[in-house]
């Protein structure tokens, strides 16, 4: 297929080698040039004819300035996939932008980070059409190890934003785990391999909790990144007239990270509030 993908971030350039290496034809764009061979000059010209549209971009503001900036470009039958984790406001405008000019539209945000996006072994949370979704399956399955289908469009970044909920508060129990370990002279290494044996262990704990104790927060996937999605879900959790205090505590302490200079470093970092 002739694909345009938008966003050459940690993701979204990888997903793009990926995809030229199953045999697409892959135009990129990135905000600020990367200089590649198959690089197009602007987001219209990226638009220009490809079949399907990939979205990696930052945020919600990048994806529809980036996407009202195409619009005149799209024509009927090409379908667009939204793989930024968005608020839900800004996935169903997209769905509605695009059911207007005869565009299929896929709700389809992954889980999976630096390493993950370049061995292509992503997993995507896909809602929309299920017909659709199987005729974007050559595009999908060259960048993932897994598809989930959940439903409807905006099913997907309801589930994204709850899964990104649940590793912001792990990690910040994490961190408040091992500044209580050390603070009473236990060594930290020991309550990693406690936590290994423990009901409470996961794979995110054992990615985790080595690098926070060795004070190495090489970027998998960003403190800012996580910030925002944690905002998304405090939205959904107020929109619902839900109270959610523990993820109200990991946005404060993101946002101080941020405020003092640890945003582009990756979300392990929140531990160095006990710094």
């Amino acid at each position: 297929m002739k694909l345009a993908v938008f966003g050459l971030g940690i993701i979204g350039s990888r997903c793009a080698e990926n995809l030229q290496s199953a045999g697409h034809e892959v135009v990129v764009w990135n905000r600020t040039p990367k200089g590649l061979e198959n690089e197009a000059g602007s987001a219209k010209q990226a638009a220009e004819g490809a079949e399907v549209l990939a979205f990696y971009v930052k945020d919600g503001m990048a994806l529809r300035a980036v996407f009202s900036e195409i619009k005149d470009q799209l024509r009927p039958g090409q379908v667009v996939m939204n793989h930024a984790t968005v608020d839900l406001e800004t996935t169903r405008w997209m769905a509605a932008e695009c059911a207007e000019l005869g565009c299929g539209f896929l709700d389809c945000p992954f889980t999976g980070s630096k390493d993950a996006s370049a061995a292509g072994q992503l997993v995507y949370y896909v809602g929309g059409s299920s017909t659709l979704i199987e005729e974007m399956r050559p595009v999908l399955d060259a960048t993932s190890k897994e598809v989930k289908v959940l439903g409807d469009v905006g099913s997907a970044t309801v589930i994204k934003i709850a899964t990104n909920l649940i590793s912001a508060q792990v990690v910040q129990a994490l961190s408040e785990a091992l500044a209580i370990t050390e603070a009473n002279g236990v060594d930290r290494q020991l309550l990693i391999d406690a936590v290994a044996s423990n009901a409470c262990g996961s794979m995110l704990a054992k990615m985790k909790m080595p690098l926070m104790v060795a004070g190495e927060y090489d970027t998998h996937f960003s403190v800012e990144n996580m910030r925002k999605d944690s905002a998304f879900a405090l939205e959904l959790a107020k929109s619902a007239g839900l109270a959610t205090p523990g993820i109200a505590v990991a946005n404060e302490v993101m946002t101080r990270r941020c405020a003092e200079g640890d945003g582009d470093l990756d979300f392990c970092a929140m531990y160095r509030q006990f710094e």
